[in-house]
């Protein structure tokens, strides 16, 4: 039997997550100290060990601990977070804490992977508008906001939508000159247009018995499952879930959110493992940063170091790197303190599981943890 290609799936917790609420470290008593509003209950947490408790909603995840498919990321971020959502997600989205950066970091993996330009479904991304992380000039990436309806002209016949494409040129030529439009379309449109001709068959290819829970989140992975178990050749899918902004009302919108997330990746993998198509596939959950350690009130507001998730077969299960100290005087701002750089983990990603060079990729050399299993 060939060997599969492994596959990467991007799963964005927009907003910040509450990494103090999602693994819990129950047994410090500068938790309960510092979350007197929103913390979690003794009798409601999913304790896992001695040290970690999960939220309560997180309970579909916890299964996945439990068959020794999860890794959870410990102290992840960078040096002097801005603590503002667009440039920290302009970061990790293009591995540029110094600088605004333009290309993303999985537009360049994905140009490593097809770099002939071979396949126009090696990245597709679900949801609206394209996240930067996927953007590089010359690299095509289908962005489908609902897969059941998905497609662009694909009423037309070819010359009709060559014509079609071709007044769309005309009308915004005279912004940004003709060169430049006609040459974006020949490539971007065409390709785009391909793309959408080969997703729109998805779904007739695909049946399953796996109810998928009722939720925007849930939908987008349902999607991702049907483009992979197409078997289009697509290598790395991305969508996100939000808004994990928690600022107020924490109590109830994280549950709701963290349910929704646990549940969606565990119908996933279940659909996937019905069809023998899970063991090549890693979901990887991260947030742009983290929340303060204590609560204001009512919710919490935005921190810096954060939990990163990796799930699936090829994962090392447990803890990778080490919980940030929660003692007062090691805290920055009041926030707790990264101690592993996002690009090592991204290194690890892109070399232990897609088998890419990562140094061109993220910008340099990072530390990597072991979450990916060799061989």
């Amino acid at each position: 039997m060939a060997k599969k290609d492994p596959v990467l799936v991007i799963l964005q917790l927009t907003g910040g997550n509450d990494y103090f609420n999602s693994t819990i470290p129950y047994n410090d008593p500068l938790y309960k100290d510092n979350r007197p509003a929103v913390g979690i209950k003794d009798e409601e947490m999913i304790v896992v060990d001695d040290e970690i408790a999960f939220h309560p909603s997180m309970a579909a995840l916890k299964d996945m601990w439990d068959q020794g498919k999860m890794a959870v990321i410990h102290g992840v971020g960078y040096e002097n977070s801005p603590r503002s959502h667009f440039r920290s997600m302009d970061i990790w989205h293009t591995c540029e804490p110094d600088k605004v950066g333009t290309e993303g970091w999985l537009g360049r993996a994905t140009r490593d992977l097809d770099p002939n330009k071979e396949n126009v479904l090696t990245a597709v991304n679900f949801g609206n508008g394209l996240p930067r992380a996927l953007a590089l000039p010359g690299v095509s990436v289908a962005s489908v906001s609902d897969l059941s309806t998905y497609g662009i002209l694909t009423g037309l016949e070819a010359d009709q939508r060559a014509a079609a494409l071709e007044r769309f040129g005309r009308m915004y030529a005279p912004a940004v000159g003709t060169g430049f439009v006609m040459d974006y379309l020949s490539q971007t449109g065409l390709d785009a247009l391909k793309g959408a001709d080969i997703l729109r068959t998805a779904p007739d290819k695909y049946t399953s018995s796996v109810e998928y829970a009722a939720s925007p989140i849930a939908r987008k992975m349902k999607d991702i499952a049907q483009v992979h178990l197409a078997g289009f050749g697509t290598r790395v899918f991305y969508t996100q879930h939000s808004s994990f902004d928690t600022h107020a009302s924490q109590l109830g919108m994280h549950s709701q959110l963290l349910k929704e997330v646990s549940e969606s990746v565990s119908d996933f993998y279940q659909d996937l493992a019905e069809h023998d198509a899970a063991d090549n596939v890693v979901v990887f959950l991260f947030s742009e940063f983290g929340r303060r350690v204590h609560d204001n009130g009512s919710g919490t507001d935005h921190g810096a170091a954060g939990a990163c998730f990796a799930i699936g077969d090829p994962v090392v299960a447990g803890y990778h790197g080490e919980y940030p100290s929660r003692k007062a005087d090691d805290l920055q701002f009041g926030d707790l303190v990264p101690n592993h750089d996002f690009r090592g983990v991204y290194s690890t990603l892109l070399e232990d599981w897609l088998g890419l060079d990562a140094n061109g990729i993220v910008g340099g050399s990072f530390e990597k943890l072991s979450f990916i299993k060799k061989g």
